[in-house]
């Protein structure tokens, strides 16, 4: 994994969204409007070379595929990737998702009522027969689908990297109706999905776990747990995670780290402190977390008491998903310049705190990165002077 050695480089969470007819079909499929998710199958490489264009044009480093090719969520996902997943309906006061159940929607009943923000699905997702890999195909099509978008946009990016979900927060989406315990569930899924990490891996990639559910579970679970009860739950996910990760080389994988993302108030958010020492055991070489938006911005502290393992990455979010105000480049430069200051500057990839796409406009998506770009270019002149490699 490259490090900035002679300036400060640039990454992204990972998801963006594509061209307005792609986009289109895709708002179709997620509001249920439209099942055919083969029809939007040819788009894919055409609208992921766009991207990547974009991406190198905004002055992105290590970008990522977009994550156009995760058409759909849930089953609709990852039933083509792990056998043992089904679905059936809801029963009487059964929650969707897990997501659905947390003391935030219950605080704020009335804002999530009326905003019709994130409506309760019809059926309940579930594993319900032993877990197994059966996606070797589908990983298989989305690399070659990413390198021929990186050979068409004739892009040259430091490096590349796709995302794909930890074991922790697939189970927040299917529920266990099938292990004795959760532990054997989160096993099973680790031993499974460990094939397509590695196959990330082996293609070249770089590779990223999203685990919003290391924090994020915190305020799903009712009633809610103490922290150190919440740290005993929390630790049995690292373990499963670093199952999956045996044998994979720590600088080739980065974690990313966030709240759920949803545009909502979370006041109920774990704060970083409770669990930073549990991510840093996750064998990766960097550690990417929310550090831009409101609700995390002041968490730089945690860092001067926590020192950043020898030779890891720390990518703080300087610039976030969840405001529509572009931030100007020399708060997003004085961001990265703080992060500097507290782990080292050889040791930041300025990052953005979560997913640009679904969460804001690509036009102002788009206007975010350039603005990365560009504090982070005032940031490496800062700390490296006439000598920064711009």
């Amino acid at each position: 994994m490259k490090r900035s050695s002679n300036r400060i480089l640039t990454t992204h969470a990972g998801r963006l969204d594509g061209p307005p007819d792609f986009r289109a079909k895709m708002g179709r499929i997620l509001s249920g409007k439209s099942p055919d998710l083969e029809s939007l199958k040819p788009q894919v490489r055409t609208s992921m070379t766009e991207i990547v264009r974009l991406q190198s044009e905004a002055g992105i480093d290590v970008i990522s595929d977009g994550e156009l090719g995760k058409l759909g969520f849930g089953f609709a996902y990852y039933g083509r990737r792990l056998s043992g997943l089904g679905v059936r309906p809801l029963k009487a006061g059964e929650s969707g998702w897990m997501g659905h159940n947390s003391g935030e929607r219950a605080e704020f009943a009335d804002f999530y009522k009326e905003l019709g923000f994130m409506p309760e699905p019809m059926e309940r997702s579930i594993c319900n027969a032993p877990i197994t890999y059966i996606g070797q195909a589908e990983v298989q099509s989305d690399i070659e689908t990413f390198k021929s978008a990186l050979a068409a946009s004739g892009a040259k990016p430091e490096e590349a990297f796709m995302c794909v979900l930890a074991p922790g927060w697939i189970e927040h989406f299917f529920h266990n109706e099938y292990y004795k315990t959760d532990e054997d569930y989160l096993f099973a899924l680790a031993d499974a999905m460990k094939q397509e990490y590695k196959a990330i891996v082996d293609a070249g990639f770089i590779l990223q776990l999203d685990d919003p559910a290391l924090p994020d579970t915190y305020d799903m679970i009712v009633p809610r747990p103490t922290v150190e009860e919440y740290r005993k739950f929390a630790a049995v996910r690292v373990d499963a995670l670093n199952h999956a990760l045996t044998g994979l080389p720590e600088d080739r994988v980065r974690f990313h780290c966030c709240w759920g993302s949803w545009h909502g108030p979370h006041t109920s958010d774990l704060p970083l402190k409770h669990i930073v020492d549990l991510m840093l055991k996750i064998k990766a070489g960097a550690y990417s977390v929310e550090a831009a938006n409101p609700r995390h911005e002041h968490e730089w502290r945690v860092w001067r008491d926590v020192k950043l393992p020898e030779g890891k990455i720390l990518i703080p979010g300087v610039v976030s998903h969840a405001s529509n105000v572009v931030e100007h480049p020399e708060l997003v430069a004085d961001r990265i310049v703080l992060y500097a200051g507290l782990v080292g500057r050889e040791n930041v990839i300025a990052g953005t705190d979560c997913g640009l796409g679904l969460r804001v406009h690509p036009q102002i998506a788009w206007a975010k990165l350039k603005t990365l770009a560009e504090g982070a270019e005032m940031a490496s002149k800062q700390l490296w002077g006439a000598k920064a490699g711009l």
